[in-house]
């Protein structure tokens, strides 16, 4: 068949536009947005049937305190069956929670799609999630893991995880106005600011003094004393290499920050130039006797890049490597390897803020 040069450029036009149309349809369908990467998709995209959808998922899955349950998909389809199983469970809050992104992700979710929408019942749980949020901290400024406190380790002062520090930057954002949270009323802006000076005043007590010398924190503090607390049986009260580094990085976002804050990031990155791990990287070693097909092992490599171990030893700074069995070891080698393989003790947590952005922070200060 002839055509004609318009009707050749028509069809060109029409054939670029189809793999963008097709994108819009699988995600209108809801096969090109897994659960993990709900939160960064275009601002339009919130607007769509698509994010209606998951935000109505989640708002079955919010509790009437206002928190959710953690480790949960909530952009699967939903049975009617198992919706009403969700509405009927909303009384249930045993389990609301600020760990592993637990609420956050929803909060901003819903808040996101509401400033497309304007759905108010979108706007509505968003609110009911910041009142949440604000009520489980602790008057001493903290946050513990779980709210309705559990016994135990959960309601310790929780930085692992990021579980306080992402309470400390939302809020911030809430107190500042910033989309998508422009829509909350003054009141709560308020509060949400009283909340993070609070916390700010919490993480300046808590960072672990030795010898007359700031270092920096634990992964979890006691809720009444500020001490290091034990969390799970492998991890004992230490100085954190990986979770300090957030806290770090939050003192540093601080706007026109006074003595004691310009203090505890000094302090805490001088500790971390004077832990660092050189002349070793951990290396994945194939070994099909294993029950996982291999194991991790740390050799000599006067090339690789700086470590950090997640945990070291209050007033000695040596890495501590401890199994289930609570047992604290100075070697990877010696705990068993279901731990070795399954948990992260070693890595390069502090380099990006050693050697990039500390100084970037530094001479933002005119230093």
């Amino acid at each position: 068949m002839n055509y004609n040069s318009k009707s050749n450029n028509r069809i060109l036009f029409i054939l670029t536009l189809l793999p963008g149309m097709l994108m819009a349809f699988i995600s209108q369908q809801g096969e090109k947005v897994p659960w993990k990467r709900v939160l960064d998709q275009p601002q339009e995209w919130y607007g769509s049937g698509e994010a209606v959808r998951i935000g109505d998922n989640m708002l079955l899955h919010q509790k009437d305190n206002g928190g959710w349950y953690k480790n949960i998909d909530m952009s699967v389809n939903l049975t009617e069956e198992g919706r009403k199983a969700l509405k009927d469970a909303q009384s249930e809050t045993i389990g609301t929670t600020i760990d592993n992104d637990a609420t956050f992700i929803q909060t901003e979710f819903l808040a996101k799609v509401y400033g497309e929408t304007g759905q108010a019942r979108f706007g509505e749980a968003v609110l009911k999630a910041l009142d949440y949020i604000m009520e489980a901290q602790y008057d001493n400024g903290g946050w513990p893991q779980y709210y309705p406190i559990r016994e135990g380790y959960y309601e310790h002062i929780t930085f692992n995880d990021g579980a306080m520090i992402q309470a400390m930057e939302l809020l911030r954002d809430v107190a500042k106005g910033k989309q998508p949270y422009d829509f909350v009323d003054a009141a709560r802006k308020e509060r949400a600011q009283h909340a993070i000076g609070k916390g700010l005043e919490m993480i300046l007590a808590a960072q672990i003094e030795v010898d007359g010398q700031l270092t920096a924190w634990c992964a979890q503090h006691n809720k009444d004393d500020l001490r290091p607390a034990k969390g799970r049986a492998y991890e004992l009260p230490s100085i954190s290499g990986g979770e300090s580094v957030g806290i770090v990085r939050y003192l540093m976002s601080l706007e026109n920050p006074d003595d004691e804050v310009i203090r505890a990031i000094e302090s805490a990155v001088a500790w971390f130039e004077e832990v660092k791990l050189e002349g070793i990287k951990v290396e994945r070693k194939e070994d099909p006797s294993l029950p996982r097909g291999y194991d991790r092992v740390v050799v000599e490599d006067e090339n690789a890049g700086p470590l950090w171990a997640r945990f070291y030893e209050i007033g000695t700074n040596k890495p501590m490597f401890v199994g289930r069995d609570g047992v604290v070891r100075y070697r990877l080698a010696e705990i068993e390897h279901e731990r070795r393989v399954g948990y992260s003790y070693l890595g390069p947590y502090a380099e990006s803020l050693l050697e990039k952005e500390y100084p970037e922070w530094r001479i933002s200060r005119g230093n």
